[in-house]
C-alpha cells in the first residue's frame, strides 16, 4: 500500500511541473526595459559618429578637395561642410569642371582665386559627377552648416544637353549619384528605384550613424560591405583594414585622365540634342539649389561655364548662346551676381567642359576682370 501511494504522489501533477527546470530562455522586458533599451540603442546611434570625428584625423589643408574615391561619402562632405563653415571661407560649389578632373589640386578654380586674388579665402567644394539635381540634394541634406556665407555655384549646362543627362528621359538610366536625388517628389523620369530602397535613402539622410557605416565603407573597405569584402581579403582582418588614413585628395581619378586638348585627343565636334531650358529637370533643380543657399542666409554667386564652345557644330552653338542668354536674363531677374565668361581659346579644353590648368588661370583672371564678381569680393 505505501508503495502504491508513494508512485501516486511521484506522478502527480505537481512532482511533473518541479521536474521542469525552465521552459524558455528568452527575456521578458517591461516598458521601462524597453525603454531603457531605446534610450542606449539612440545614445549609440548619435554617439558613435560624433566620437569617430574625434578619432579620425582629417587637416583639409591648402588647397583639399574630395578624394576621388570619397565622391559618394555624404557623411564625410558634410564633415568638410562644417569644417568650411568653422573657418568661414568661401566655398566653389560645382561639378568636376570645379573639381578639376584632369589637373591637380593646385592648379583647380579655386587655387587660382586664391593665387590670383590674394589670399586663402575659397575651398573647393567640387565633387565629381555632381549634377543639379544631386547637388539641390547635397546642399539640402548635407550641406546645412553653409549659411550666412558667400558661396560661388558653378552652372554647368552640359547637363541639359540631352534628355539622358537631364535625367528627363522617360526611359529607366544610370545616373551619377542617385542617393542625392529626390526619392518621393518631385518625381526623376528615369529614376526606377524600389520604394523601399527609396525609404532606406530617406533614413538614411536623417540618422547620421548609417551615414558612418558608409563612410567605413567607403574609405576602408573598397566600396563593399564587410561580407564581400572578406570574401576578396580571406586573410585580412578587418579590424586592421580601418587605417583611420582617409584618401589621398592627391589622388586622380580611377582612370588616369590624359592632361592634353580636346583636338589632341581626338575629339570632334559634336550636335547636342539640347532640352529646352524651360523643360529641363536639371535647370529646375540648379534653380532650387540656389534657392536653398539663398533662404540659408547665403550671398550667391553663380559662375555660368566655362563651356567649350568650339566643341559645338553650327547649329548647336547658337543654341547654347540662346540657352546662356536665358539664364543670364533669369540671374538677372533674380538678382543674383553672376559672370558669363566668353569662351577660352580652343587648346585650353580637355573636353566639352573641362578646363586644363592653363584654361582655369585664364578664366580666374577674367572673373576677377568681371565688375560683379570684385562687387561680390567687396562686399
Amino acid at each position: 500500500m505505501e508503495n502504491a501511494v508513494e508512485r501516486q504522489k511521484d506522478e502527480s501533477p505537481e512532482t511533473e511541473k518541479h521536474e521542469v527546470p525552465f521552459s524558455s530562455n528568452e527575456v521578458r522586458l517591461s516598458p521601462r526595459g524597453w525603454l531603457a533599451v531605446a534610450c542606449v540603442a539612440a545614445a549609440l546611434f548619435c554617439g558613435i559618429p560624433v566620437a569617430w570625428e574625434r578619432i579620425e584625423p582629417f587637416e583639409p589643408g591648402a588647397d583639399y578637395r574630395v578624394p576621388y574615391r570619397l565622391s559618394y561619402d555624404y557623411w564625410m562632405i558634410q564633415r568638410y561642410c562644417r569644417r568650411i563653415a568653422t573657418e568661414d571661407k568661401t566655398p566653389v560649389l560645382g561639378d568636376s569642371a570645379v573639381w578639376g578632373h584632369y589637373v591637380a589640386k593646385d592648379q583647380t578654380l579655386s587655387h587660382y582665386l586664391n593665387e590670383l586674388g590674394g589670399g586663402d579665402r575659397f575651398v573647393n567644394l567640387g565633387i565629381d559627377g555632381i549634377h543639379p539635381a544631386a547637388m539641390a540634394g547635397l546642399v539640402e541634406h548635407y550641406g546645412q552648416d553653409i549659411t550666412d556665407s558667400k558661396v560661388v555655384v558653378n552652372c554647368n549646362l552640359l547637363w541639359t544637353a540631352s534628355k539622358r543627362r537631364d535625367l528627363s528621359d522617360q526611359k529607366e538610366s544610370d545616373f551619377n549619384h542617385p542617393k542625392l536625388v529626390p526619392q518621393v517628389y518631385p518625381t526623376v523620369p528615369c529614376y526606377r528605384e524600389s520604394w523601399s530602397r527609396r525609404l532606406g535613402i530617406v533614413v538614411g539622410r536623417e540618422v547620421p550613424f548609417f551615414g558612418w557605416v558608409d563612410h567605413l565603407r567607403i574609405a576602408y573597405f573598397e566600396d563593399m560591405d564587410i561580407a564581400a569584402w572578406t570574401i576578396e581579403h580571406p586573410y585580412t582582418n578587418p579590424v586592421g583594414a580601418v587605417t583611420l588614413d582617409l584618401p589621398s585628395p592627391d589622388e586622380p581619378p580611377s582612370t588616369e585622365p590624359v592632361a592634353d586638348s580636346w583636338t589632341n585627343k581626338g575629339m570632334r565636334q559634336v550636335n547636342f540634342p539640347w532640352v529646352q531650358l524651360d523643360e529641363s529637370f536639371q535647370w529646375r533643380c540648379f534653380q532650387r539649389a540656389v534657392g536653398i543657399l539663398q533662404r540659408r542666409g547665403n550671398t550667391v554667386f553663380v559662375l555660368v561655364g566655362p563651356f567649350n564652345e568650339h566643341m559645338l557644330r553650327q547649329e548647336s552653338l547658337e543654341t547654347y548662346q540662346e540657352r546662356k542668354r536665358s539664364v543670364e536674363a533669369w540671374l538677372e531677374q533674380q538678382g543674383l551676381p553672376h559672370f558669363v565668361p566668353t569662351a577660352l581659346p580652343s587648346e585650353y579644353y580637355a573636353d566639352a567642359s573641362h578646363p586644363l590648368a592653363d584654361g582655369y588661370r585664364l578664366l580666374v583672371e577674367q572673373m576677377l576682370d568681371n565688375k560683379s564678381f570684385r562687387e561680390f569680393l567687396a562686399n
